[in-house]
């Protein structure tokens, strides 16, 4: 069975992290610097929103109530049979 070689984060293919990657399980440190360990570039994946690997953050989910007209509803369900 092989060992998997050790990842360098410091050679320059992986860019430090930003703030908002604080207190997520995938960052590692390495040099005096925090890399994460699933992405290359950190900061691009939190451009559009929140990042989809962030251990950290959950995003938000907004449930809406729709008011539903009684009257409309039997006049569908009947027209189903």
């Amino acid at each position: 069975m092989q060992e998997q070689a050790a990842v360098k984060y410091s050679g320059g293919k992986f860019k430090p992290v930003i703030d908002k990657c604080a207190g997520c399980d995938r960052v590692v440190e390495e040099a005096g610097n925090t890399y994460c360990k699933s992405y290359v570039n950190p900061e691009a994946k939190w451009k559009i929103g929140i990042c989809n690997f962030a251990t950290h953050a959950k995003p938000e989910i907004t449930v809406t109530k729709v008011r539903v007209n009684p009257l409309k509803a039997a006049k569908r369900a009947s027209k189903k049979k």
